[in-house]
């Protein structure tokens, strides 16, 4: 199989090496539609890790062994992509949440590791991994996810983001003891005044994106535990597995929708490209 190379118009081989540039990137655009099914992946994340931690009965560590040899799995198939699929890459983003939220908890429960530890040291985990990966790479950007080496950066990057959110967002509310909807405005807010300075104040589109990617973690958490938790406990009752079929059905639709219409996928200039080349 062939493409069309960017730069002199010849025909390359689309299985070249690990550190050829692809021509489509291979991450969704950042749109609305990237929000909600982050936020929604998120949600599903902290109710999937509680249906199969308690209801199942498998514990943290059977359900900590289990989710990781998916998202393993599915890992590869999405390296092994040669563009950007949405329903690999979205089936990524659900385990890895699960995955993160997973690593935080078996810190805190387990290991009896203080949220303040936890959150610090995810925290300089991912500081590390940005500092490499610009080092690396020279960019940040996710618009240039187009060689295994980025990708994987971005992926490692993604990880510790989950494991970030869910102990900083455990933090906040084990020490100021909001409740689950209210957390869910305040980390909303957050994400707001994030957004006012990125188009309103100029902070780097960068940063922007990364600490609101951060911040949907436990602003996707709040809003799953406010409709799964029992009302005694200030939630809606709804339970976990209700609230994670009922996510799980919006994200299917939206990555299917993405899948048809392909209105998140660009080429590495930027351009929405409608069918892939």
């Amino acid at each position: 199989m062939t493409e069309i190379s960017e730069t002199t118009g010849a025909h390359v081989r689309s299985g070249a090496a690990p550190g050829h540039h692809l021509r489509w990137n291979k991450v969704p655009e950042v749109t609305a539609y990237f929000w909600i099914i982050k936020v929604l992946c998120t949600t599903v994340g902290e109710t999937a890790a509680d249906l199969l931690n308690s209801n199942l009965g498998m514990g943290l560590t059977g359900v900590s062994l289990l989710m990781s040899a998916l998202l393993i799995v599915v890992l590869v198939a999405q390296f092994r992509t040669k563009a950007y699929r949405p329903g690999v890459y979205w089936l990524a983003v659900a385990l890895i949440s699960v995955v993160g939220t997973l690593i935080s908890d078996n810190l805190t429960d387990n290991l009896g590791v203080p949220l303040t530890t936890s959150t610090s040291v995810f925290a300089v985990a991912l500081a590390v991994v940005f500092a490499i990966w610009y080092r690396r790479e020279g960019t940040l950007s996710i618009h240039s996810i187009d060689t295994v080496s980025r990708e994987a950066y971005y992926w490692l990057a993604v990880l510790f983001t989950f494991a970030l959110g869910t102990a900083a967002g455990d933090l906040v509310a084990e020490k100021m003891a909001l409740g689950y909807w209210v957390s869910a405005v305040l980390f909303g807010l957050a994400i707001a005044a994030v957004a006012v300075a990125h188009f309103a104040l100029g902070l780097n589109a960068v940063l922007s994106f990364w600490i609101a990617y951060i911040l949907t973690r436990p602003l996707g958490a709040s809003m799953g535990d406010y409709l799964s938790q029992p009302t005694g406990d200030g939630g809606l009752g709804f339970g976990t597995v209700v609230t994670s079929v009922l996510f799980l059905t919006v994200i299917l639709a939206l990555v299917v929708y993405l899948t048809l219409t392909r209105k998140d996928v660009t080429d590495k200039e930027g351009v929405l490209n409608p069918r892939e080349a």
